[in-house]
């Protein structure tokens, strides 16, 4: 009896704390809501992400264009520089048939000993209009010897010069080392004086650079109008590794020391009852919008 009152109990327990079948609908119908409103959270966030990602696209697109356009100025700036600074271009209308300047220039004639006949007794008559070479010009003879064979029974030998050529001796690269020789002397106190040869002056101090290569860089600059790059590159070729700067600091220090000689070019200029201008029409640089340059050089 006891355990059947017990099960009783616990049934109505139990059958009192089970939901009823309105709670349980109405506890679903929540549980859906709340799925539902993640489901919209989750749509939006992936909205939202989708809009992110547009926009970061968008900036991306913005980035990239903004590279290309800061390389096109930087190359604009580049060219720019080049053509203001740079190695100017010599080309130009005049200079089109440049590398066919022999064709050019060509005659179709012959030098004057090509048309000699050596085999004959009665050399041709030479043709006239063709300056010879110097005479100021110093001279060396390279002899051209019969073989004993064909000397042999002969009653005299003798030479005739029958061509001249002009010949360029290559320029030649050294270095100079000035050695001071220096002499010690000791008195009577063993006290030591040295005493150093002098050393000939030079335009411009401790620059490694000899005389004769400032000589050669302002004949090349000004009397054969060489630009101070194609200087540089053609003493490179000789082992001598002297930048453009360095040469036009050399150019600028010499016009320093050489003035006192303009002056008196000026002066015996100017000493004269007339003078006479001779204007040359030249272009530095090849920049847009610029004209060749006066060049103005008096003559007495």
């Amino acid at each position: 009896m006891g355990n059947s009152a017990s099960n009783v109990e616990l049934m109505r327990a139990i059958g009192a704390e089970l939901p009823t079948r309105d709670a349980l609908l109405q506890m679903l119908h929540e549980q859906n809501t709340k799925i539902n409103t993640l489901q919209d959270q989750c749509e939006a966030l992936t909205r939202d992400k989708q809009k992110t990602d547009d926009v970061v696209d968008k900036k991306s697109d913005v980035i990239a264009a903004q590279k290309k356009r800061i390389a096109q100025l930087e190359e604009y700036l580049r060219l720019m520089k080049h053509n203001r600074y740079g190695s100017s271009s010599e080309m130009n209308i005049y200079q089109q048939e440049l590398f066919n300047e022999a064709k050019l220039l060509a005659d179709g004639q012959g030098d004057e000993e090509d048309a000699v006949d050596e085999s004959s007794a009665e050399p041709k008559k030479k043709r006239g209009g063709k300056k010879g070479l110097s005479p100021s010009l110093p001279r060396i003879q390279i002899h051209h010897r019969l073989s004993d064979e064909d000397k042999e029974g002969a009653i005299d030998t003798f030479f005739e010069k029958t061509k001249e050529e002009l010949d360029i001796v290559p320029a030649k690269a050294r270095v100079i080392e000035h050695m001071q020789e220096k002499a010690v002397f000791a008195d009577d106190s063993g006290r030591r004086t040295i005493v150093t040869a002098a050393k000939p002056a030079h335009p411009l101090g401790k620059a490694i650079a000899s005389i004769s290569l400032l000589v050669c860089v302002i004949i090349s600059k000004y009397a054969d109008g060489l630009p101070l790059y194609r200087l540089e590159g053609i003493l490179k070729r000789y082992g001598g590794d002297i930048t453009r700067t360095t040469l036009a600091n050399w150019l600028i220090r010499l016009s320093r020391e050489l003035q006192p000689v303009v002056n008196l070019l000026e002066e015996h200029q100017l000493s004269s009852d007339y003078l006479q201008g001779d204007e040359t029409w030249m272009k530095v640089l090849k920049e847009p919008g610029m004209s060749p340059t006066h060049m103005f050089g008096p003559v007495k």
